[in-house]
């Protein structure tokens, strides 16, 4: 990547602040409108989905986009050893910065709706299920995105990482958090979208087994990445050179 590492992490910093605060703040303004939850929840997947697809446009020429600290692992675990992609250093930097960008995101959000800015949530959700949905979308989500790195469509991203995310807040029974740092900053908030400190962890767990899950469905389909050869250059044949046509002799009358 050509932008320094700074640079990078602040757009990580940002576009995870900017995620959690369209995720809590969208759930925010959905609870004052209905009392609905099905609107509701079809009102907070809707802003995730459009807030996403933008962020990932707009700052994946600049960081890659991660916004999650299973993305930046598996992103550095798949090109460890090859000189390219993320190094130790860079994922060092990355995950801190998704996580504090994430809390912050949150607190914006309570600030923005006269929010407690720093409440721990009380939403339980600790079973079974949700952590199996959570493994479900984590695994998915990174299929989706190494996979399309696979195949050469990785600028199907944007769209399609928001479509998959948006998909599974309904298809999966945790609503798809898939995503360590939102799960961490999603704590901070007594909102509709919270999660309670007490289930973030097995939250985490799932999604890190989903994750490895992900990774071995990408390998399993897709093959492992071979390292990129050069190809030897053709062997230039220099063409012989023609001989100079002998001049005729004068013809004298």
């Amino acid at each position: 990547m050509s932008a320094s590492l700074a640079r990078r992490a602040l757009a990580e910093a940002v576009g995870s602040a900017a995620l959690v605060a369209v995720v809590v703040g969208s759930g925010i303004q959905a609870t004052e409108l209905t009392q609905d939850i099905g609107v509701q929840l079809l009102a907070n997947s809707l802003a995730t989905v459009f807030g996403l697809g933008v962020l990932i446009a707009l700052l994946g020429p600049v960081s890659g986009a991660h916004f999650n600290p299973v993305v930046t692992l598996v992103a550095w675990f798949t090109d460890r050893g090859t000189g390219e992609g993320l190094n130790g250093r860079d994922v060092a930097v990355y995950l801190p910065a998704q996580t504090v960008g994430a809390v912050g995101g949150a607190v914006l959000a309570d600030a923005m709706f006269a929010e407690p800015l720093m409440r721990w949530s009380t939403h339980d959700r600790s079973a079974g299920h949700l952590w199996l949905g959570e493994l479900v979308a984590t695994a998915g989500l990174i299929l989706l995105i190494f996979g399309l790195g696979r195949t050469g469509r990785a600028h199907f991203a944007p769209m399609a990482v928001a479509s998959y995310i948006g998909a599974a807040y309904w298809f999966t029974s945790s609503t798809s958090f898939a995503n360590p740092a939102v799960t961490i900053g999603r704590a901070f908030t007594d909102t509709f979208a919270g999660i309670a400190p007490a289930s973030v962890g097995p939250f985490l767990a799932a999604q890190t087994a989903g994750a490895a899950l992900g990774l071995g469905l990408v390998v399993a389909l897709f093959g492992r990445t071979e390292p990129v050869r050069t190809a030897p250059l053709p062997t230039v044949v220099e063409p012989e050179p023609e001989p100079e046509p002998e001049l005729a002799a004068p013809c004298h009358p």
